[in-house]
C-alpha cells in the first residue's frame, strides 16, 4: 500500500519535464456539453482537471514559507453532485503563526435556457473561515449559481509557516478524476522522503534540477523539481468497518529527513531513531516530568488503596477513583496540557492529563505501568519505519500485573477495567516507560465483544406470545449497551424508548442488572407480550425470532474492496429461543437450518431448529474470530452477510392442527 519513490530528493538526476504546467483556465464547450463520465456512468460529479504546485521559498516578509497553489475544475453531472460545489480548505496555526489563504478565485459556467453559455464569478465576501479547534480551522466557500450540468472552477494559494509538513497530495477523492497532477520544488537545503500510498499507479513522473531557485541573503541553492500525475482515477468509495480513509487513498506523502539552515549551515537531522524519541519524551516537561511525580500521587492514592492486599485490587480501585474524579475536557493528545497537579485540582483535563495521572498513580503504588502512545482510527495509521511523534494523538496506560497486561483509559466513566474504546484499537501502539527502551504492541486483538440473547416464550390460544427475554452483554458489547442506557435520564426512560422501537412487542416488566458494576456482565431481563397476528392476514400467526437488531441490508456492497474490513475486535453473538405451543397449534413454516463458515477459522454463522412435541428451539450463532479481515477475505464476508439476511428475514408461521 506504500511505495518509496525517492529517498533523498536533492540527489535526483536531471530530466526534461513533460507537460509540467498548470492547465488552461476558462470555458470549454465540450466540458459543458458532457452528460456523463463514460468510465463511471454512475458518478454524480467528476474532476475534469486538477493541478497543484508546492515550493519552499522566501516570501515578501523575508520568512521561509511553504507556498502551495491549487487549481481545479469539476463537472457537476446531476443534483447529487451539487455538494461538490462547496469547497473546504483546512488551515492550521500554532500560538504565534498561522496558515494564510489568499488569491481565492472561482467561477461557475452553465448553459441558460436560450442555449447560451453563462459565467458567474465567486464574490470574495462569500468566503468564510471558521475555527474548528485551538490549532485548526477551515476556509469555506460555495461556488455561485450551482445547477446540474454546470462546470465549476476555482483556485487558491496557501502560504504556510509549517514548511516541515510538506503538503500531501491526494490523487483520489470521493468522485472520480480524469487528470490530477502535482509539482514540487524543494531547495537543496531540505531533504524529504516521498512515498506513494494506495493501490493506484502513477501515469507519469519526472524530475529536473532547477538552478539557483532559492536565494536569500547570499544563500543560494538549486531545487529538485518533481512532477507526479495520474489519469482516469476512480472514486474512493468508503464502506462500513474501516479506519481513516487517508490510510488507503492513493496519495503522495512527504516526510522531512533533515535540513540545513541557509544562513548558518547548521544541519538538523529530523528523522531520528526511537532511542532519540525515548530520551526526548523522558525529559519533556509535559510527559516524562509528569510521570516522575510519584510523590504527588502516592499521597493522594494512599486512602484509595487502604485495605487492598493484591495489585489487581489496588489497580482497579485507583482506576475507578480517577474515572470518577476526572471529567474529560474533549481535548486529546499524548502530553499533559497543564500538568497533572493542576488537572487533579480542577477535576478536569485532556486525555494526556487524565491518563498520565493514572500511569503515575499506579506506579506510585508499586504497580508497574507504562504509557502507550497510539493513533486513533480517524487519525490514521502510524509510520513504523521511522519515528514521527505527530503520528500519535492519544495515550493510554498499560498496567502489568501478575504476568498480564491491562490497557486502561480513565477518561470514560463507562469503560470497564482493561477495556479501550473502539477508536483506540488501531494497528499498533508504542509503549514508553522511564526505565527501558520503547517497543511496539498490537492493539487490534486486545478485546472482544460478546452478547447472548435467551428467549423463553409461550404462544397463547388467543394469538398472543408471552414470556421473557434475557440479554447478557460482556466486553465491548456491555460498554456500548451501558452507554446507550446512560444517554437517558433514567432506566425507565430507556425502557420506554425501547418499547417504542420494538414493533408489535409490549414490555410488561423490566430489570437491568450490573449497570454500574462495570467489571460484571450487564444483564437485561424483559417480560414481554408479542402480537403474533399477521397485519396482512389476521387469521395467520407469524413470529420472527430475529426481531431484535435484525440485519436487513448487507454493509458490504462493493464488487471488490482494496482495503481491509476492520471492526477492531473479535465478536460472538448468540441467540437461544425456546417456544412453548398450545396443544392445538403446530409450526407450519419453521426457520431453515443454515451454516456458513469463513475460511481459515475466520468465523461462522449457523442457525439450528429443533422441534420436540409442543416445544421447539431455535439456536443461532454469529462469530467473527478476528478484528481485521484482508481484502482477499472480503467476498466471503459479503456472502456470510447475504446468508444472515436471508435467514433472518424469514418469518415463522403457526397454525391450528
Amino acid at each position: 500500500m506504500k511505495k518509496a519513490l525517492l529517498i533523498a530528493l536533492v540527489t535526483i538526476g536531471t530530466q526534461q519535464l513533460a507537460n509540467a504546467q498548470d492547465f488552461k483556465e476558462g470555458f470549454v464547450q465540450e466540458e459543458l456539453s458532457m452528460q456523463k463520465y463514460d468510465k463511471d456512468p454512475e458518478a454524480h460529479a467528476v474532476f475534469l482537471n486538477e493541478f497543484g504546485n508546492a515550493r519552499i521559498d522566501i516570501t515578501n516578509d523575508d520568512h521561509v514559507r511553504l507556498i502551495y497553489d491549487y487549481h481545479a475544475k469539476i463537472k457537476i453531472l446531476d443534483s447529487k453532485g451539487l455538494e461538490n460545489g462547496t469547497i473546504q480548505i483546512p488551515v492550521h496555526n500554532s500560538d504565534d503563526v498561522a496558515d494564510e489563504i489568499t488569491d481565492i478565485k472561482g467561477s461557475t459556467y452553465y448553459t441558460d435556457d436560450n442555449g447560451l453559455m453563462q459565467k458567474i464569478d465567486l464574490d470574495p465576501k462569500k468566503v468564510f473561515q471558521v475555527k474548528d479547534y485551538k490549532y485548526g480551522g477551515t476556509v469555506k466557500f460555495a461556488l455561485p449559481g450551482l445547477r446540474s450540468g454546470c462546470v465549476i472552477e476555482f483556485r487558491y494559494k496557501l502560504i504556510s509557516p509549517f514548511w516541515d509538513s510538506f503538503h500531501r497530495w491526494e490523487f483520489q477523492d470521493n468522485i472520480p478524476k480524469i487528470h490530477s497532477q502535482y509539482e514540487v520544488h524543494i531547495p537543496g537545503f531540505w531533504t524529504f522522503n516521498a512515498a506513494l500510498k494506495g493501490s493506484l499507479k502513477l501515469s507519469k513522473t519526472s524530475s529536473e534540477l532547477e538552478r539557483e531557485c532559492f536565494t536569500s541573503h547570499g544563500a543560494k541553492s538549486d531545487c529538485s523539481h518533481l512532477m507526479y500525475a495520474m489519469n482516469d482515477i476512480p472514486a474512493f468509495v468508503e464502506e462500513d468497518y474501516m479506519t481513516s480513509a487517508k490510510n488507503f487513498l492513493s496519495a503522495i506523502d512527504f516526510e522531512l529527513v533533515e535540513w540545513m539552515n541557509p544562513y548558518t549551515s547548521v544541519k538538523t537531522v529530523v528523522s531520528k531513531e526511537w532511542k532519540d524519541i525515548d530520551r526526548q519524551l523522558k525529559i519533556d516537561e509535559n510527559f516524562g516530568s509528569q510521570l516522575k511525580r510519584k510523590d504527588l500521587m502516592k499521597e493522594r492514592m494512599a486512602p484509595i488503596i487502604a485495605g487492598k492486599t493484591t495489585d489487581i485490587d489496588k489497580a482497579q480501585a485507583i482506576y475507578s477513583y480517577l474515572q470518577k474524579w476526572y471529567k474529560w475536557n474533549d481535548y486529546i493528545g499524548i502530553a499533559s496540557s497543564n500538568g497533572i497537579k493542576r488537572a487533579m485540582e480542577a477535576h478536569t483535563g485532556s486525555i494526556g492529563d487524565i491518563n498520565l495521572s493514572l500511569i503515575t498513580a499506579l506506579n506510585a503504588c508499586g504497580i508497574n505501568t507504562e504509557a502507550v502512545l497510539l493513533s486513533t482510527r480517524d487519525h490514521g495509521n502510524i509510520n513504523t519505519l521511522y519515528p514521527v511523534l505527530s503520528d500519535f494523538n492519544y495515550v493510554v496506560a498499560k498496567a502489568n500485573i501478575d504476568g498480564n497486561s491491562y490497557y486502561l483509559d480513565a477518561s470514560d466513566p463507562l469503560l470497564s477495567f482493561g477495556l479501550l474504546q473502539l477508536k483506540c484499537l488501531n494497528d499498533k501502539g508504542r509503549v514508553i516507560s522511564l526505565d527501558k527502551p520503547s517497543y511496539w504492541v498490537e492493539l487490534s486483538g486486545l478485546q472482544k465483544s460478546n452478547s447472548t440473547r435467551s428467549l423463553d416464550l409461550t404462544l397463547l390460544e388467543n394469538g398472543k406470545i408471552k414470556g421473557s427475554i434475557t440479554n447478557y452483554y460482556t466486553g465491548y458489547e456491555a460498554y456500548k449497551k451501558r452507554k446507550a442506557i446512560k444517554k437517558f435520564n433514567s432506566v425507565d426512560e430507556y425502557i420506554e424508548d425501547l418499547d417504542a422501537k420494538l414493533p408489535k412487542i409490549k414490555i410488561l416488566k423490566s430489570n437491568i442488572s450490573n449497570l454500574d458494576s462495570l467489571n460484571m456482565p450487564l444483564g437485561e431481563t424483559l417480560e414481554v407480550e408479542i402480537d403474533a397476528f399477521d397485519n396482512m392476514n389476521k387469521s395467520q400467526l407469524v413470529f420472527n425470532p430475529f426481531f431484535w437488531n435484525k440485519i436487513t441490508t448487507n454493509p458490504f456492497k462493493l464488487a471488490e474492496r482494496d482495503y481491509p474490513v476492520d471492526w477492531g475486535m473479535a465478536s460472538d453473538e448468540r441467540l437461544l429461543l425456546t417456544m412453548h405451543l398450545p396443544s392445538q397449534f403446530i409450526v407450519e413454516t419453521p426457520p431453515q437450518n443454515a451454516a456458513f463458515a469463513l475460511p481459515n477459522n475466520g468465523g461462522m454463522f449457523a442457525t439450528n431448529y429443533d422441534n420436540q412435541g409442543d416445544t421447539f428451539t431455535v439456536s443461532n450463532i454469529t462469530r467473527f474470530t478476528k478484528g481485521i479481515y484482508s481484502s482477499n477475505e472480503y467476498p466471503y464476508l459479503k456472502e456470510l452477510y447475504n446468508k444472515i439476511i436471508l435467514t433472518e428475514k424469514a418469518d415463522m408461521v403457526f397454525k391450528k392442527k
